[in-house]
């Protein structure tokens, strides 16, 4: 780091409807470093980014960028300012491909015709910047989720930034492409780069950072130095108390009837012959490089895949799942990987989305009892410190691990038997993730049976009573919890021998 500043905030306030964000927040960023930015959901995190990026405008305050007064109205006026942002819930044009989305600010033309080798050209040297080997001709909504961050990650990088916002961007990547992440700010930060990095991630922050700032519910509470912090200093300060961890014993092995059985699924071009089978109480983790063919998998269980083949048996029945009408009839749920495009209603509110499944049980006569609705939604809302302005607040308008919250408590109400949890920690905080943590080990206690797939080798490694592995579309093995570790496992998805 160098003595000369960057950035500095100073007395920022927002406020959104019901909602104070930030509250006379001031502190500075050194050039040249990597600043982390560390809250509970709906610290404030985003938004201060958001700010600087010229998405929103503050309420009071100023912003200095380089020691310029700032005040941005669009995020091209950052962007010409040298300010970039990769956001965690990732935007893009999505029926365009990988290459127009990226050169989408400024498309190379030839007269009035758009340079579509030109714009190849372009997209091809943005990927390589960042190693990312995916092919500009794909339409970008066919994209893997991780493959997404990372050409967001590009357009971020090959706009030549000076200072760039990394909100959560490893919360959609693998272990490998995190790694890769990790040597590209890295690089960055070699360049003069400054970078703030927003994570819940306790382990990439001391990886990564030269500095730390804590925000909790929208005021900022320290500033210091990484080398003068501790994890467990900052998630005291983040959370104002002593996190509660639950020791996660491994769970006996059950001897109650399968209550899912899969065999010979498969699906073309995605995965296949998968087979394993559930009982009460178990947590069984599926491990695998982002492309393997986990979240498929997931799909294909929940009727999302008609092309999908094979045999699935529920509490020893035969079943045809089609639709996730059918699924949802046999006890099971589905968060899923994309909770915005897959998991919620955004337009509607917390409540409605929480319910939603439940409707029928809610109602009498065509009527919701909204006693029993509300009722309902306040005990999953406790349970799972959902932070709202109110049952009302719009899906939309939550943060990131609010909304996973929500994903959670609609399935929590709709009583699932079986749970498919895709990525059910990603873009939430310390403190929310150890709850989460030991909401599933107590589901699992309580005779729910839960296949869990985490990109975090150490969650599943915490959580899981068995490990299967999908490497490109097949299972690779299976590893017990008593002898699996983060490098056997690693070694199994890629490939590698032991």
């Amino acid at each position: 780091m160098t003595a000369v500043g960057a950035l500095r905030f100073a007395g920022v306030s927002k406020t959104f409807p019901g909602v104070r964000a930030l509250h006379d927040v001031s502190f500075a960023v050194a050039s040249g470093s990597v600043h982390a930015l560390c809250g509970e959901n709906g610290a404030g995190k985003s938004t201060l980014g958001k700010i600087l990026a010229g998405i929103y405008a503050p309420d009071a305050g100023q912003v200095e960028v380089f020691g310029e007064t700032v005040r941005f109205e669009s995020p091209r006026e950052a962007l010409a300012k040298g300010i970039g942002m990769v956001h965690q819930e990732l935007s893009f044009c999505e029926n365009l491909s990988v290459a127009e989305n990226l050169c989408l600010g400024g498309l190379p033309a030839r007269g009035v015709f758009i340079d579509r080798g030109a714009t190849r050209v372009r997209a091809k040297e943005m990927l390589e910047a960042i190693d990312a080997p995916i092919e500009v001709e794909a339409r970008v909504g066919a994209l893997p989720l991780g493959q997404r961050q990372m050409v967001q990650i590009a357009a971020a990088v090959g706009a030549g930034a000076r200072v760039i916002v990394f909100d959560e961007p490893t919360s959609s990547l693998s272990q490998r492409e995190a790694e890769r992440l990790y040597l590209l700010i890295d690089r960055l930060r070699a360049k003069g780069v400054t970078s703030i990095y927003v994570s819940h991630r306790m382990d990439e922050i001391f990886r990564l950072c030269d500095a730390v700032t804590v925000l909790r519910d929208g005021r900022h509470v320290a500033t210091q130095a990484l080398a003068a912090s501790s994890e467990a200093g900052l998630i005291q300060m983040m959370i104002g108390r002593a996190i509660e961890t639950v020791d996660v014993a491994p769970h006996p092995a059950s001897k109650a009837e399968e209550v899912l059985r899969v065999s010979g699924l498969s699906s073309p071009g995605k995965f296949s012959d998968v087979s394993f089978a559930l009982r009460p109480g178990d947590v069984l983790g599926l491990a695998g490089l982002v492309g393997a063919g986990r979240s498929e998998i997931a799909q294909a269980l929940f009727g999302l895949d008609p092309a999908a083949v094979g045999e699935v048996y529920v509490a020893g029945q035969r079943v045809d799942i089609r639709a996730p009408r059918q699924a949802m009839a046999l006890g099971l749920g589905l968060v899923p990987e994309d909770r915005k495009r897959q998991g919620l209603v955004l337009d509607m509110s917390a409540q409605s989305n929480t319910t939603l499944p439940v409707l029928e049980r809610l109602s009498r006569a065509t009527f919701i009892r909204k006693g029993e609705e509300r009722a309902l939604t306040a005990s999953f809302f406790d349970r799972l410190r959902v932070r709202t302005p109110g049952f009302g607040a719009k899906a939309a308008g939550l943060s990131g691990g609010n909304q996973q919250k929500l994903v959670l408590a609609k399935w929590l109400a709709a009583r699932a038997k079986i749970l498919i949890l895709d990525e059910p920690t990603r873009g939430v905080d310390v403190g929310a993730k150890a709850e989460i943590h030991a909401l599933i080990d107590q589901l699992a206690r309580d005779g729910n049976a839960i296949l869990l797939i985490s990109s975090e080798l150490p969650e599943l490694l915490r959580l899981s009573s068995r490990i299967l592995v999908v490497r490109g579309g097949r299972l690779a093995g299976e590893v017990a919890r008593e002898s699996a570790t983060q490098d056997g496992l690693l070694r199994l998805m890629a490939g590698l021998a032991a």
